[in-house]
């Protein structure tokens, strides 16, 4: 299989039967009324995981998928149709199912003839991936990490650790004639902790993973990493006082905080929101929209991240788009449908969660770039606040941008100090308005260690997130201490 891993548009051709009259004849058929648009996306997907709980590796799980998605799009409208048995007959059925949204009335469009290759990144040129490594040597790394988050505290009473990976074959083919290819593996290391006192028990978890080899986990000992910081935050949760309630100065630390901007920003800065007119930033390109500190970025092209793309899911290769720069909104993220509504430029932001789901614009690496003042410059400039360094849960309206978030690890300050660990701290206030509050912006950006997973009309896709540690002044913390 090595030369369909070096050409995967081979890898299906072969695998399926197809050649290039049968995939112009089913582009065809799906144009047969008149439309825009259209494309067949195929998609071959092995994967493996296995889970420890209770000190013993309890699940495994492996699994293989193929199917192709049929996409035509006429005017604002979508047509899609998919098939998990990738044949001429079945492709033909999908494309007249799809095409049912298309104009009945106009004259038949020319031929399409497919041959113009996509150029596309190199973000993941992996020699091998974690399926390649034998299982047990996958469950051996569980089990030491299982010892190792007991042997930090005596009060740890449960570890739950897993281990996924995945390798994904894709190939777009449009009725621009164009064709792309790619091969997208895919993996991540959770591990959860439990610890109790006797008076309480509180959860740490922490992970990390991306497209990236087996051996990524043991560079300076990555796993051990990622088990000592969940076990820390579940034992500093053990001692942690009830948070603070009201509005305060809050400092998020630098990496998986971007969450926060990438849930009260980030979607609403989708296309399709603000095609519609629906998001707190439609029709605000050229405003200000920020703290003049603030530059946001969506970038696909980073190399072996979670989030990243040599394509998209619709074939456009990914790239880094400034979405605010200083404080100013300076454009959208783009999938090829609202570009070419909006009269825009697609920015390699189609994503779909597999062949059954139609793409839409979705983000890759969404994070803020850093500024000049120092972590420790921050902290010490409020008198009282609260230091937020990593959440769990959270949801945003896009329609105004409210968000509410749960912080799992928080701390006060005091007189420029971080100083008692806090629970049950959340974060509420508008995506919009947040922006224009940060004061101070930390020279010391980073991005998630790799967990992150975005959900948007029941799609999930990886993603990546960063943030330099910053200042937000007046933001409001619900918690139970007054």
């Amino acid at each position: 299989m090595a030369d369909e891993l070096v050409k995967p548009e081979k890898f299906f051709l072969s695998r399926f039967g197809m050649n290039q009259s049968a995939l112009e004849g089913t582009l065809g058929s799906a144009l047969e009324r008149k439309a825009d648009y259209a494309d067949l996306y195929f998609e071959y997907r092995s994967a493996e995981g296995l889970s420890l709980e209770e000190s013993l590796v309890n699940h495994t799980a492996k699994s293989v998928s193929h199917g192709v998605g049929v996409r035509v799009c006429a005017e604002d409208r979508t047509g899609y149709a998919y098939s998990d048995e990738v044949t001429f007959d079945r492709m033909r059925l999908a494309a007249e199912a799809a095409r049912a949204i298309a104009d009945t009335r106009g004259d038949r469009p020319a031929a399409v003839q497919v041959g113009q290759s996509v150029r596309r990144h190199t973000l993941y040129e992996l020699d091998s991936t974690p399926l390649e490594v034998p299982l047990a040597e996958r469950a051996n790394l569980l089990k030491q990490i299982d010892e190792t988050a007991r042997a930090f505290d005596s009060r740890i009473r449960n570890v739950m650790a897993s281990f996924s990976a995945e390798r994904k074959l894709v190939m777009i083919v449009n009725s621009e004639g164009q064709i792309a290819a790619d091969i997208q593996p895919l993996c991540r290391l959770n591990v959860s902790v439990i610890a109790e006192d006797g008076k309480n028990r509180q959860l740490g978890a922490y992970g990390g993973g991306g497209r990236v080899e087996w051996d990524y986990f043991f560079e300076a000992e990555r796993w051990k990493e990622f088990t000592l910081r969940a076990a820390r935050q579940a034992i500093i949760n053990l001692d942690a006082i009830d948070a603070p309630a009201g509005e305060m100065v809050v400092v998020l630390g630098p990496g998986w905080p971007g969450i926060l901007l990438h849930e009260a920003i980030g979607h609403g800065l989708e296309g399709d929101f603000n095609r519609k007119g629906v998001s707190a930033f439609s029709n605000r390109i050229g405003q200000q929209v920020a703290s003049t500190l603030c530059t946001v970025v969506d970038d696909g092209t980073l190399p072996n991240r979670r989030g990243s793309l040599n394509v998209d899911d619709e074939g456009t290769p990914t790239s880094r788009t400034v979405l605010i720069e200083k404080g100013i909104l300076r454009g959208y993220l783009q999938d090829r449908l609202n570009a070419r509504l909006m009269k825009m430029t697609p920015t390699g932001n189609g994503r779909r969660e597999s062949f059954a789901h139609s793409p839409m614009p979705r983000m890759t690496n969404t994070f803020m770039l850093p500024g000049e003042s120092t972590p420790q410059e921050i902290i010490h400039s409020v008198k009282r606040g609260l230091y937020a360094v990593s959440f769990g849960g959270g949801q945003v309206d896009i329609t105004n941008g409210k968000f509410v978030f749960s912080a799992s690890e928080a701390y006060l300050i005091e007189d420029g100090e971080v100083t008692r660990p806090v629970k049950g701290a959340t974060l509420i206030g508008n995506g919009p308005d947040v922006l224009t509050r940060v004061t101070m912006l930390g020279n010391d950006l980073a991005l998630d260690s790799g967990i992150g997973t975005c959900g948007k009309d029941g799609q999930s896709v990886p993603v990546g997130v960063g943030l330099p540690t910053i200042r937000i002044d007046g933001l409001t913390v619900g918690g139970t201490r007054a």
